[in-house]
């Protein structure tokens, strides 16, 4: 029988991700054993400081990375967005699953929609593609970074340390908190980041079994629009520092891709859109970037890097 190792962050995020996939797995591939190895990441380990400032790449995903190449497991399980634009080399991308909702999301403990907390409420995010675009709108609201697991931000909202917190809809639903969430932000108003809701498996390259095993997973559609979304950010040469966001949509054949970024302040905010076939999704990823950076976006990098 193959014996598959998987290897996962510890978080209760990542173990429920992980387990989902191990499900599907194992439902596609009968007679294939899985088993878990859990490795702790530079994100992991640094909780105090926000992802912004700690500066790299790949800071939940590398340890993990590292045991692919070491034959200490055979897969890797990723939220896609906090995966790196380019793979070390000996490694590649084995499949995309099924995508969960790309959306951001509000918590209150009352209820309060986004729109209608009472100024100077404190909004917790440790995203700065959030924080820009939510400071363009709500200016006289106070925000700060807030890391940790899904129930741990959920456990400091309770405690009143935030009045509100903005998070991701795929990790609150597939951790089981669909119920705590107050309301969904749409991407016209808050654009995701590329990627967002999608999981990545990582494999070795030059390992077809393994790629065999995981290739029943893919799913056509996710791939495609991560595809535009992870163009626009290889472009853009974006990571935690650089507030971007990017949504991508299929409809009727056509790719359809919204690209953004912002200064970190949320003081200068540039957005773009575009269409293309699918088999094109790469270049629309790319074509869109372009237009950000001939419309200033070049200079809000200018000002980051």
């Amino acid at each position: 029988m193959l014996l598959v190792r998987v290897a996962t962050r510890g978080s209760l995020l990542a173990l429920t991700q992980t387990g989902w996939v191990i499900d599907q797995l194992r439902a596609a591939n009968p007679g294939v054993d899985f088993e878990l190895q859990i490795f702790k990441t530079v994100g992991d380990k640094v909780l105090d400081v926000a992802l912004s400032q700690i500066g790299g790449k790949g800071l939940f995903t590398k340890e993990l990375e590292d045991a692919l190449l070491a034959d200490k497991a055979d897969i890797a399980v990723h939220s896609l967005k906090d995966m790196p634009t380019e793979f070390p080399e000996g490694l590649m991308l084995g499949c995309v699953p099924q995508r969960e909702d790309p959306r951001d999301v509000v918590i209150t403990a009352d209820g309060t929609k986004f729109a209608d907390l009472p100024r100077g409420t404190l909004v917790g995010t440790s995203s700065l593609r959030r924080l820009a675009q939510l400071r363009a709108a709500r200016p006289d609201l106070e925000y700060g970074s807030i890391r940790g697991n899904v129930d741990t931000r959920l456990r400091k909202l309770q405690e009143g340390q935030v009045g509100a917190l903005i998070m991701a809809a795929a990790g609150l639903h597939r951790a089981g908190f669909t119920d705590r969430i107050t309301e969904y932000l749409e991407p016209d108003f808050c654009l995701p980041a590329p990627g967002q809701g999608a999981l990545a498996i990582e494999i070795r390259e030059n390992d077809p079994a393994i790629a065999e095993v995981v290739g029943r997973l893919h799913d056509s559609a996710a791939a495609v629009t991560v595809s535009a979304e992870r163009a626009l950010l290889a472009r853009l040469q974006g990571g935690c520092q650089v507030p971007i966001g990017a949504r991508a949509v299929i409809d009727r054949g056509l790719v359809h891709l919204e690209g953004l970024i912002a200064s970190p302040d949320g003081g200068q905010v540039i957005r773009y859109a575009a269409s293309g076939p699918e088999d094109g999704a790469a270049a629309l990823g790319v074509q869109v970037a372009e237009w950000l950076l001939a419309h200033g976006g070049d200079e809000i990098l200018a000002r980051l890097n």
